[in-house]
């Protein structure tokens, strides 16, 4: 009894230490390691750069023919650069100087692995204009033409020869015309004629006109203009210039006439 006992006893503790080892031997069994972190994918490569014309200008933009002008230009990334219109291949920075004889457009292309880039100027060249036609010259006045257009008329009261105030800034005019007309013309005079109204006889209006053509001559010499370029004659009442019977017909009528003559 006591031995069956043991054995019992025995058993069962060999279980339990069958059991405490399936235990412990679970308990120390490893976790399975955690999956690797996903791989880092690399960026993607750059796109390689595109052709850019960081300037282009030609100075001066007009010209005259026969002059030149500079072309300037940068570029950046570029492998092929040219200009057309005979310049051709470039470096990617630099000047050139063009002599065209037209108005003419000069076009930079620049060739990158990224792409392309053009630019254009151009290039004026300004028609000469041709001189300005020669100003006729006015056609020069001779001393006769000045004295019958400038030299004017003096007039009188009726039956009177005396000069009559508003007659003297005229006669002074006349006077500086006819000095200028004598110092440039040695060879012109002056021929004073008197006139008058058609009342009177001829004979008696023969005689005043005299004396009014003889009024303005000294009136005349008074103011410098020698004598010996003046003459004088009367046409009386045998040239009037309207033949009305009112008061201003008359007037008209009753003056002193400058006309060119030979000395």
């Amino acid at each position: 009894m006591s031995r069956f006992r043991y054995r019992s006893v025995h058993g069962i503790a060999l279980l339990l230490m069958l059991a405490l080892l399936l235990v412990a031997t679970g308990c120390k069994k490893k976790s399975p390691p955690p999956p690797p972190p996903p791989a880092v994918q690399p960026p993607p490569p750059a796109p390689p750069a595109k052709a850019t014309i960081a300037s282009y200008t030609a100075e001066p933009t007009s010209i005259e023919p026969g002059q030149s002008a500079t072309l300037h230009w940068s570029v950046t990334d570029a492998t092929d650069i040219n200009i057309d219109q005979g310049v051709g291949a470039v470096q990617s920075e630099g000047s050139r100087a063009v002599q065209p004889t037209a108005t003419t457009t000069y076009t930079l292309s620049a060739r990158g692995p990224g792409g392309t880039d053009s630019r254009s100027v151009t290039v004026e060249v300004t028609t000469a204009q041709p001189p300005p036609p020669p100003t006729a010259a006015a056609p020069s006045r001779t001393g006769a033409d000045i004295i019958n257009s400038d030299v004017k008329d003096v007039y009188f009261d009726y039956n009177k020869s005396d000069i009559r105030g508003d007659a003297q800034p005229v006669l002074q005019t006349d006077a500086d015309v006819l000095k200028k007309v004598f110092a440039d013309d040695p060879n012109i005079a002056v021929l004073i004629e008197g006139n008058c109204d058609e009342r009177g006889s001829a004979e008696y209006n023969l005689a005043l006109g005299d004396r009014r053509a003889q009024a303005a001559k000294d009136y005349l010499v008074q103011l410098g203009v020698p004598a010996d370029r003046l003459k004088t004659v009367s046409y009386g009442k045998e040239k009037p210039v309207c033949t009305d019977a009112t008061e201003d017909c008359y007037q008209r009528n009753r003056h002193d006439h400058f006309a060119p003559a030979q000395k």
